[in-house]
This record gives structure tokens, sequence and C-alpha cells, in this order.
């Protein structure tokens, strides 16, 4: 892990946080004033940036590469449970938790590049700025209504159209050719789906021509079909 915390590093995160669509129509003070109480962090492949339970001290701002939530079960398995690329907001519902713990463990995807936005920062920018602080309950409002959707989802439907309805979402954002953002294995616990399952419903669409590739990459050769699998398919994930 690389640390770097000096006067001109700010600079780029004042103009980066003008960018957010959750921050960009706010003036130039609670910005600078986040940027300035903001420290850039470079992180490895495979490292962990907080664990779940720990103290919520920063959120994260992404800069470069991605950051993998997930938790882990009785068992030790790990599910993760969304990945935030460039220019998200990680944990920033941390902040204002009564608890004060972090609810999920955050895990680098390559090499990765943070601001930690500190918990105090963002409260304090809250309460002095009311745009801000109403911007943050929209964004965290749309979320909860986003999961409620997906428990939903997840309740009316079986592996397959589960699954098609995954991969044409992905293509809705990436195009006939899709890279997963997350092992077979951890498609298969977000989707509520046995491994199992996952990998032989892969191998029947690429028998019957609909996809091709392997592990983490695929070509979706027949979107039309994998979108009439995901209907009555409800809401993308």
């Amino acid at each position: 892990m690389t640390f770097i915390n000096d006067a001109g590093a700010h600079t780029p995160l004042r103009w980066l946080l003008a960018t957010h669509p959750l921050l960009g129509g706010l003036p130039s003070g609670p910005l600078t004033e986040l940027a300035h109480a903001a420290t850039r962090r470079v992180h490895g492949a495979g490292e962990t940036l907080f664990f779940e339970g720990d103290e919520a001290r920063h959120c994260l701002y992404v800069e470069r590469g991605a950051v993998e939530v997930l938790r882990y079960d009785a068992s030790g398995d790990e599910r993760m449970l969304h990945c935030f690329e460039r220019g998200h907001l990680v944990a920033e519902a941390a902040m204002f938790m009564p608890h004060g713990l972090y609810p999920m463990t955050a895990r680098a995807q390559g090499d990765t590049a943070v601001w930690r936005i500190p918990r105090a920062a963002l409260r304090g920018a809250c309460e002095h700025h009311p745009p801000l602080a109403l911007g943050l309950l929209e964004s965290l409002s749309l979320r909860l209504y986003q999961r409620v959707n997906e428990v939903d989802w997840l309740t009316r439907s079986n592996a397959q159209q589960r699954l098609a309805a995954y991969l044409v979402a992905q293509s809705g954002r990436q195009g006939e050719h899709v890279e997963l953002p997350t092992s077979q294995r951890h498609l298969a616990a977000h989707l509520g789906v046995r491994a199992e399952t996952l990998n032989r419903l892969l191998a029947e669409w690429q028998a019957q021509g609909w996809i091709s590739g392997g592990r983490r990459r695929w070509h979706l050769k027949d979107v039309a079909r994998l979108r009439h699998l995901a209907a009555p398919g409800a809401r993308a994930f």
C-alpha cells in the first residue's frame, strides 16, 4: 500500500469531486473542504481496504481501478455484494450509521487508487451544506429501492431467468462482449444459485450457440434470446 498526502495532490480530487453526479452541483466550498481533508492511497490487487466490523473512519472515492465489497458466511465462504468502479463513492452510508462500523469488507480489484474522505469531514460538510445532505439522502434512497427490487426479483425468478437478466444488463453497459466483474463462483452467490447450476446453464447456452467464451469473458451472440429468457424478467441487476 502506498500512502500519499501532499498539498498539491488535492487539486485533482477537487476536480474529480466536481464531476461526480452527486457532488457536481455543489459550490466550491464544500468540495474544497472534502478534498483538503482527504488522503490518497494506492492498493495492490487483492489488498483489503477495511474489514467488516472495523471502525468506519473514512468513505472512499475510487480514482482508479475498482473496489469490491463482500461479506463472509458462517462457513467462511465469501460473497461479493457489489463492485465500485472509477468515480464511485464507497461506504458513504457507513459514515452515518449509529454503530460507527463498516457493515462489510472492502478489497481492491486490481491496481487501485482511492481517496479516503474522513467521516468527520463528510458529516461536517453535510451539516454546513444542506444540498449535499439531501443529495446523499436521495442517492441512498435510490439504492435502497434498487435492493428492494432485487429481493423481489430473486424471490420470484428461477436460475435461468436470473442469469439471463444479469447478462442482458451487462450487455447494456458493455455491448455484446462482456467481461464479468467477478468470478463465476461469486456470481453464482450474487444470483442466489448453485455454482454447478450456473456452470451448467453457461455450457448449455454455449452448446445452443447463444453465447461463447469462458471464465470471465463472454460473447453474447444472441442477446434477443437471453432477453426472452429473462422475461417476464423483471428488473436488471
